[in-house]
């Protein structure tokens, strides 16, 4: 178990280096990642979505991702999935977020 929260903390650090490139805070704290998959060989899914279904950079930030994701320790196969339920709402982005967008 320890390993795997290990795994599961690599894996949010190299999320938390990827940037919508119009908006100034990370992916995860953004609140598109919806679920970290890691099963017993370290195959790593990841559901995730965007501010908007029409986001034109939104291939540019999966690749990224999935490369960086791909850099963990260990990681076997990633994939990384594009999801649209639930609808991404403001609500979901943390506090940290929030703050550095003047939300808060």
């Amino acid at each position: 178990m320890n390993e795997f929260l290990s795994t599961e903390e690599e894996v949010i650090k190299m999320l938390r280096t990827v940037f919508d490139p119009e908006i100034p805070v990370n992916v995860y704290d953004l609140g598109l990642v919806y679920k970290i998959d890691i099963d017993d060989e370290k195959n790593i899914t990841i559901d995730m979505t965007m501010t908007a279904p029409s986001c034109p950079m939104a291939d540019f930030i999966l690749e990224d991702v999935k490369e960086k994701v791909e850099s963990v320790e260990g990681a076997k196969t990633v994939t990384v999935n594009l999801v649209f339920e639930p609808e991404w709402t403001k609500d979901m982005m943390s506090d940290e977020a929030k703050l550095e967008l003047g939300l808060l």
